[in-house]
């Protein structure tokens, strides 16, 4: 009993990693597979593996180019949201004014909105200023919900930071704005990490503003070009999962990469004894 209460942990802990990585296992495998066989005799250990869906990839459907896409609007989109945003949080975790908690109520609010009920007059806006099927026509919509996500989070590490460190820079004749900069942000970075991360991981997934402001693949981001690979009387599953795999790998491995600074800025705001 006591080996099985010492191991128990493990064991599930075993288990759950198994079952969370399994599904990227299972598509790398079917990506790997040779299209006949995907659907007559898959095995979780193949015999044989080919690379043809990854060069049919790239070389018929130009895979390239969502993936520039996808870099350049989320990428755009999180280094706006990271600048702005930490900003706003700071002057919404220190400064005191009036309707500072209806602010964040509001910011909260937002986050919570279905895009479906935005995408009418949102593309009504964008056709008016001609930014249909452009990279700013795709960052401002993405703001919509990365910039309050981002505000969010950023509030709640900022408020756990000792005040005393820009009050102690003030007093010496800096400015709140140099103190910011130069005190609160060099220790901020682990919630920077975080907020950066994360805000990327959701505007590298985002779909449904991608698809309605976009017109051809000049300008589709990756889930968009994905979720029309499918044909009008066949479905390319091992394209599909290839095209999934290549999606999905920069993510998980900027994840694995800064696990700790993402743990680290998550834990930020908890109590330590």
């Amino acid at each position: 009993m006591r080996r099985l209460g010492r191991w128990g942990p493990v064991i599930v802990v075993g288990l759950l990693v198994l079952a969370i990585a399994f599904p990227f296992y299972w598509a790398v495998v079917s990506s790997l597979t040779p299209e006949a066989r995907l659907f007559e005799a898959p095995s979780l250990f193949p015999r044989q593996l080919v690379f043809d869906h990854y060069r049919a990839l790239f070389d018929e459907r130009n895979f390239w180019i969502p993936i520039r896409n996808s870099l350049i609007v989320a990428g755009n989109t999180t280094a706006f949201c990271v600048l702005v945003g930490s900003l706003c949080a700071y002057a919404l975790a220190r400064l005191q004014f009036r309707w500072k908690r209806p602010i964040l109520a509001f910011i909260l609010a937002v986050t919570m909105f279905p895009q479906i009920s935005i995408v009418s007059p949102l593309y009504l806006l964008l056709r008016a200023l001609g930014l249909i099927n452009t990279y700013p026509g795709l960052v401002l919509p993405y703001l919509t919900f990365a910039m309050p996500l981002t505000v969010w989070l950023l509030v709640s590490f900022f408020r756990q930071l000792p005040a005393e460190l820009e009050e102690a820079a003030m007093a010496d004749g800096a400015s709140r704005l140099r103190a910011f900069w130069e005190i609160i942000l060099p220790l901020s970075l682990p919630g920077l990490a975080t907020t950066a991360i994360l805000t990327l991981v959701y505007c590298w997934n985002e779909f449904l503003f991608a698809l309605s402001f976009t017109l051809g693949p000049e300008r589709q981001t990756v889930p968009v070009a994905i979720a029309l690979f499918r044909g009008q009387y066949q479905v390319p599953w091992g394209q599909i999962l290839a095209a999934a795999v290549v999606a999905t790998a920069p993510v998980a491995l900027l994840v694995l990469l800064f696990q700790r600074k993402i743990v680290q800025g998550l834990t930020a705001g908890t109590v330590k004894g």
